[in-house]
């Protein structure tokens, strides 16, 4: 089941997605659910999670759009933000909130069709396979979406994810063979980063959540490549 937000504060147009999703739905299958808000304000200001997509509309009356990807990407990382906007100035500023594309008005149905296609890939690829971490206490599964990087410590593993820092005993390069086909790269002897959650380049430093992390020299020209054909893709 894919949990998707429409927020609109005209019927017409959250109408009309609705009917582009059962439309899609009829085409390629799968299973929707939808929400509808008809401001920013109703879904940021006690944003709670739950949602795989939103569809957000930029231009509302009480709060915009960009200021509700903003409030929202404060408590949610994963959730795939998608601009629905007749203005491209105000589009090009998703990349400030890590919206993974925008639609312009009046859209159609093919245009949306392919937004919502690379938002389910990236879904699927983001949750392809659970991490299995062996702790002294037992078994704990992950998401790999939940695991923002992987730091070397010696012997250990440092795992930093939205639960917090878990240590494990394991070989960093058995981990990185195991999660680069779901979006890891290694960007230095120590580190293994998700691409998702990578929010700035500076030099040969990554910005993950307020983190710096070292970049190596000899691998950020590869690094940069990868990291563009994944926000890409």
């Amino acid at each position: 089941m894919i949990n998707i937000a429409i927020v609109d504060d005209e019927d017409s147009y959250a109408n009309k997605l609705a009917m582009y999703i059962e439309r899609f739905r009829q085409e390629h299958g799968g299973m929707f659910r939808i929400v509808r808000f008809r401001d920013g304000d109703e879904i940021a200001e006690e944003y709670r999670g739950g949602f795989d997509i939103i569809l957000m509309d930029i231009q509302m009356e009480f709060m915009n759009g960009m200021e509700a990807a903003r409030r929202i990407r404060e408590r949610d990382r994963d959730v795939i933000i998608l601009f629905i906007t007749n203005r491209t100035d105000y589009a090009l500023q998703g990349y400030q909130v890590d919206a993974l594309d925008y639609v312009i008005k009046p859209v159609t149905y093919f245009a949306f069709a392919d937004r919502l296609e690379r938002a389910l890939d990236r879904i699927s690829r983001r949750d392809f396979r659970p991490v299995v971490l062996n702790l002294s206490s037992g078994i704990l599964r992950l998401s790999p979406g939940a695991i923002y990087y992987i730091e070397g410590d010696r012997h250990n593993l440092i795992y930093h994810t939205s639960q917090g820092e878990i240590s494990v005993r394991e070989r960093m390069q058995d981990v990185e063979e195991t999660l680069k086909e779901s979006g890891f790269y290694r960007i230095h002897k120590g580190y293994l980063v998700n691409l998702a959650h990578v929010d700035e380049i500076r030099g040969n430093e990554c910005m993950i959540r307020g983190r710096s992390l070292p970049v190596s020299r000899t691998k950020r020209n590869d690094f940069m490549k990868v990291l563009m054909q994944y926000l890409g893709d």
